[in-house]
């Protein structure tokens, strides 16, 4: 059975790199050695390996990849820590237009409405 791994890589600047392959210890020492110059890993060597999710179907470990690529730094980082309380708090979306962060008007036969948070 072939092997599919999801990676994450820490750069020497504190920047993350998420990548998949199917030879985790091959990829890895190609980062580190700086195989490929037009690699995001290149100038930010030395790098270290933080995190890898095995998979056994190639479409899941595409799946996750992808779905985790463009997470925060921070993120990452809760995930390879495995500190899900925290990776669960970053998930969370803070954008004033979310429904949960918006105001609405209740009370619109008094004088003075009130004005109250979503879900409240």
């Amino acid at each position: 059975m072939k092997l599919y791994y999801v990676y994450i890589l820490q750069c020497s600047d504190g920047l993350t790199y998420t990548g998949m392959t199917n030879n985790i210890s091959r990829r890895f020492e190609e980062h580190q050695r700086g195989m490929n110059k037009s690699c995001f890993t290149f100038k930010r060597r030395p790098v270290r390996l933080v995190f890898h999710q095995e998979f056994n179907d190639v479409d899941q470990a595409i799946y996750f990849e992808k779905r985790i690529k463009n997470w925060s730094s921070k993120k990452k980082l809760a995930l390879a820590n495995g500190d899900y309380d925290l990776l669960k708090l970053l998930a969370q979306c803070r954008n004033e237009t979310h429904a949960k962060n918006r105001t609405q008007v209740v009370g619109l036969d008094s004088a003075r409405p009130d004005i109250t948070r979503a879900n409240d």
